[in-house]
């Protein structure tokens, strides 16, 4: 039993005329006569009573007129959501961010994109930048919100904004009155930075600038999250270099102070898997670009 038997025989069920059935369905009306007849005959009992006059549904037609109107719908439901599919505007994107994306970045992409795709379920994994390249590249997650540098060549990463590296202080440090500090004034300090372990590239690149700067970072406590070295900062744990936009966390106590004489400089990226092939990952990174300056 083919669709086109239903199609035809719901138009001729609803015009109860096969000439006018014809002429909707864009065919000849011998021939739309015989495939109603092999439909029957396929069925093994007659869908209608015909006379030279009229045309009426038998009881056995009037039955199956139904089912074929939800077949036939049931169909057209199903393409109009694989078309959606297609398009990207239907089913589930799994995003793995940083906790500093979520003062603004992360939010300002969600919120365009969830106007432009509402049909589309997204799904966030908050990880480090290591954890995303595992979640990656185990396919956890489809899109990674993660810090450069990396070193995985099989992903596609796209930067999305380039910030400064500041210093964060208590409010109370000898520092704090200065509008900017220089690194070799922070070599007696004790810092609070984000695990080696956890923070891969970016963890290199803050330890590489204090060293050109003439030391090497003591180091007195790691943490996970960039909201955990604010917190210990305010408490007087020690100092830290972060990124610009984690003066968006709503701490009491700490300040941020520009480096001088030097430029330092942290971006945050989009990656995906390069071999990916995903129109829901495409209409995301379309909206990332069009609503991110790349820049803080």
């Amino acid at each position: 039993m083919e669709l086109r038997h239903l199609r035809y025989f719901v138009v001729v069920a609803e015009e109860l005329h096969f000439g006018r059935a014809a002429t909707r369905l864009s065919i000849v009306q011998p021939s739309l006569s015989q495939q109603i007849r092999q439909l029957e005959d396929e069925l093994g009992f007659p869908l209608l009573h015909r006379t030279k006059r009229s045309v009426e549904l038998t009881d056995a037609g009037r039955v199956f007129l139904t089912g074929a109107q939800e077949v036939l719908a049931s169909v057209r439901d199903a393409k109009h959501a694989a078309q959606r599919a297609y398009r990207g505007e239907e089913g589930r994107l799994v995003v793995g961010y940083i906790s500093s994306s979520a003062f603004d970045l992360l939010p300002i992409m969600l919120s365009a994109y969830r106007e432009r795709f509402p049909h589309v379920e997204v799904a966030l994994r908050e990880m480090t930048t290591q954890e995303q390249i595992r979640a990656l590249e185990e396919q956890h997650i489809q899109i990674g919100l993660l810090r450069l540098p990396i070193n995985a060549p099989w992903l596609d990463v796209e930067v999305m904004r380039r910030e400064a590296i500041v210093c964060v202080l208590p409010e109370g440090h000898p520092l704090a009155h200065q509008e900017r500090i220089a690194l070799p004034q922070l070599a007696s300090e004790p810092f609070v930075l984000q695990s080696r372990q956890l923070g891969g590239g970016y963890h290199i690149q803050l330890m590489k600038l204090c060293i050109n700067a003439g030391f090497t970072p003591n180091v007195i406590q790691e943490v996970t999250e960039t909201y955990a070295i604010v917190s210990l900062v305010a408490a007087g744990i020690g100092i830290s270099l972060v990124p610009l936009s984690t003066r968006n966390i709503r701490s009491q106590g700490v300040v941020y102070r520009e480096l001088d004489g030097v430029t330092a400089l942290t971006e945050i990226a989009l990656a995906r898997q390069r071999n990916a092939r995903s129109a829901i990952i495409d209409n995301f990174l379309t909206t990332a670009r069009e609503t991110t300056t790349g820049t803080a």
